[in-house]
């Protein structure tokens, strides 16, 4: 889906109005060759189709309002000073609630005669003190002022657009509960109604349910033998039980079904261990397949660990894993090893191999554990996450930061990957004395600014953002 911007183009009568005029041909044109959708107002409903009067504002908000739907963040440009109030009017009549990024133009040395001088520099700070005024939360630009043709106001325009994505994908977001979580683990308990309160639902289902249904799907259904060869063409294995991907099969195309019928964005999964006893394989390389195409699975039933992960996907437009801080690495105080059976997604790791659950064979048996996707995190950026209810305090916290998925080697089994985090030893200090699940969820690039962004301004849950730039 392209993202929509509803673009509001500032402009005040005392300054040059053919400024007004090329600056929005200029931001639409720049919008549309990023694959941006917009909705402004044309020159025929305003005068150069800018705001700058209560009337404008009226007229904005009206189109605003007729595209509710549709938007999914605004655009405030200031080709000169603009007029903060019509600005702020707009903006509060149209009531959208989307993020808001206030862009003004740069003046030239050498054009500062009253015919072509902007002011915009000044003009952005006086529209900025009308929505704090007003009480709407706003994001700014790398820079005080950009050209929108410079590479700066480009890389800015992805940003907000990621700050977009996390926000309205949040916004009503529907993760599914499969199963009851595994009674060893109160470290994933979490508030439903917390989340509700901030118009996240979470739709249940007990696994018995998920597993009868598996069970009367017939071996020769067309669709369990594409699915059958689906999975035996995700990733390779040496040694795959005919019978555990049969099982696959049909689980995946349950579970794929309840997604779709309840419109869920997200998944948490009793991975262990009624499925091995009860049903013979383990979930991880169908939960690996779902993540990899953009429907985050997360384990033992972390309900709020698939909302982390959706989060991570939403701002990278790429796939998310959840896994463990599981090990120190030596004694590099900020080094550590992430760790999982696994059901990372495939495009996490390098050379994937599906193959059998170690952790599990010896107490439910090897031959119920076939199904993990294991291998090596590929080395590059990493941005982690993770969203916790704190039900004692009666609010959603989370915390981010960026690291490094290293070369270091092991010789262990599952997923793994080696990270090395400056300040590590802080950032666990934040983690254990806060209360947070031992279960983080990771994704390749840099990315943390976005997610702190959106969750801190937008969403309003309190944000650690480890290492931020500026902290000591």
């Amino acid at each position: 889906m392209r993202t929509t911007f509803g673009v509001i183009v500032g402009s005040r009568g005392f300054f040059p109005g053919r400024l007004a005029k090329e600056g929005r041909e200029e931001i639409i044109k720049v919008l549309e060759e990023q694959g941006f959708n917009t909705i402004i107002l044309s020159p025929e409903e305003t005068k150069y189709g800018c705001v700058e009067t209560l009337e404008n504002a009226k007229k904005c908000a009206k189109l605003f309002k007729s595209h509710r739907d549709e938007i999914d963040g605004v655009i405030v440009t200031l080709p000169n000073f603009g007029d903060e109030k019509a600005i702020a009017n707009t903006l509060r009549l149209a009531d959208l609630n989307v993020p808001i990024l206030i862009h003004a133009y740069p003046d030239e040395p050498e054009k500062m005669k009253i015919e072509d001088r902007r002011d915009s520099f000044c003009g952005k700070i006086s529209v900025c003190n009308n929505l704090k005024q007003y009480g709407i939360p706003f994001t700014l630009t790398s820079l005080h002022t950009e050209s929108p043709m410079s590479q700066t106001f480009i890389d800015d325009l992805k940003f907000f657009a990621g700050v977009c994505r996390v926000v309205k994908g949040l916004r009503g977001a529907r993760i599914g509960a499969i199963g009851a979580r595994p009674a060893s683990f109160n470290t994933v308990r979490y508030s439903e109604k917390l989340l509700e309160a901030y118009g996240i639902s979470v739709e249940t289902i007990d696994l018995s349910d998920i597993l009868g249904q598996a069970n009367r799907l017939q071996d020769g259904d067309q669709r369990v033998r594409s699915k059958v060869e689906e999975i035996r063409n995700y990733c390779p294995s040496k040694d795959a039980p005919e019978d555990a991907i049969l099982k696959m099969a049909k689980l995946s195309l349950v579970i794929s079904d309840w997604i779709k019928q309840n419109h869920l964005n997200a998944v948490a999964i009793q991975c262990w261990t009624a499925l091995e006893e009860q049903y013979g394989i383990v979930p991880c390389a169908i939960m690996s397949m779902m993540s990899e195409a953009l429907i985050p699975n997360a384990c033992e039933v972390d309900v709020t660990g698939a909302l982390s992960m959706y989060a991570l996907q939403l701002a990278s437009e790429t796939p998310s894993a959840i896994v463990d801080w599981n090990n120190n690495y030596g004694d590099d105080p900020d080094k550590a090893v992430l760790f999982h059976c696994s059901n990372f997604p495939k495009s996490l790791l390098q050379n994937p191999q599906m193959s059998f659950q170690d952790i599990l064979a010896g107490t439910v048996g090897k031959e119920n554990t076939f199904g993990a996707c294991i291998g090596r995190i590929k080395p590059g950026p990493m941005t982690f996450l993770r969203i916790t209810t704190d039900d004692r305090g009666g609010r959603i916290r989370a915390y981010v930061g960026e690291g490094e998925i290293t070369e270091d080697s092991l010789e262990p089994f599952g997923g793994w990957g080696v990270v090395r985090i400056n300040n590590l030893q802080r950032l666990l200090r934040h983690i254990t004395e806060n209360g947070f699940e031992h279960h983080v969820t990771v994704v390749h690039g840099h990315i943390a600014e976005v997610l702190e962004e959106a969750i801190e301004k937008y969403l309003g849950w309190e944000v650690y953002r480890h290492n931020h730039p500026g902290t000591a």
